[in-house]
């Protein structure tokens, strides 16, 4: 109990520091950070594309389909689009972006940031002047943030089409506008907020915890391994926390 504390305290403590640096030193070196943003746009989220296209198939297949086929059998249709909304926009959609993105990104940054601190080369950074937080730390975020966001719309789209393709194969008597009606009548306006909230805030924390496991700990590169295994735990639980907050929202502002 008292490590986890003195964990959490630490985390928080890193996450109030980089916003500092991001409030203060935003402004500063814009294209080169712009550059950076991108880079990390590309490594997280443009070539992930082919593997969410295929979850977003399988989600679609698995979830939407299936779902579309016994709510056909119990005559329920009218329930189709609240259901939709429910598990896929609200809760699969942005959850296993962030779990894939955990496990496929978040992890070789961890080794990769840990390895920089354990050859010196944060401490290089500092010697010439230059923040560490600002040069490896704002970058990240911002693009791991804009990643989670792109990505969940990519993978929902996708599996509301591939939904109603297996619906389609399965003879469901329901017509594409339909299908798009009860999926539009069930979104409002709150959904689209805490949707953009929520991958936001899924990737801004899978980026400090990252980031705080890779540059806070590893004094030695038998500290990398280590330090990975406990920033993948620690980016779990903090995703499925956050994402009890909006839960939360979602009870309050419905």
């Amino acid at each position: 109990m008292v490590r986890t504390l003195q964990a959490a305290r630490g985390l928080l403590a890193f996450v109030l520091i980089t916003a500092g640096v991001f409030w203060t030193k935003g402004t500063r070196a814009p294209a080169w950070i712009r550059r950076q943003v991108r880079q990390h746009v590309v490594r997280a989220g443009i070539l992930l594309l082919p593997l969410f296209g295929f979850l977003s198939v399988a989600l679609g297949f698995l979830v939407i389909g299936q779902t579309v086929a016994w709510l056909s059998r119990l005559g329920a249709m009218d329930y189709l689009g609240p259901v939709m909304v429910l598990v896929i926009v609200r809760e699969l959609g942005p959850l296993l972006t962030a779990l894939v993105l955990l496990a496929r990104v978040c992890t070789p940054m961890v080794v990769e940031l840990g390895t920089a601190r354990a050859l010196g080369e944060v401490e290089g950074l500092e010697s010439l002047g230059i923040d560490p937080v600002h040069f490896l730390v704002v970058p990240r975020v911002v693009g791991l943030s804009l990643a989670v966001l792109g990505l969940t719309v990519y993978l929902i789209l996708g599996a509301v089409a591939a939904g109603y393709l297996w619906a389609f194969v399965q003879d469901v008597p329901l017509t594409p506008g339909d299908y798009l009606r009860q999926l539009t009548e069930a979104l409002s306006w709150l959904d689209f907020a805490v949707l953009i909230l929520k991958t936001l805030g899924f990737g801004a924390v899978l980026a400090a915890v990252t980031c705080y496991h890779g540059l806070a700990r590893p004094l030695r590169l038998e500290g990398v391994a280590p330090a990975t295994v406990r920033a993948v735990g620690q980016g779990l639980v903090a995703c499925i926390l956050l994402d009890a907050f909006f839960l939360l929202v979602y009870l309050v502002g419905s």
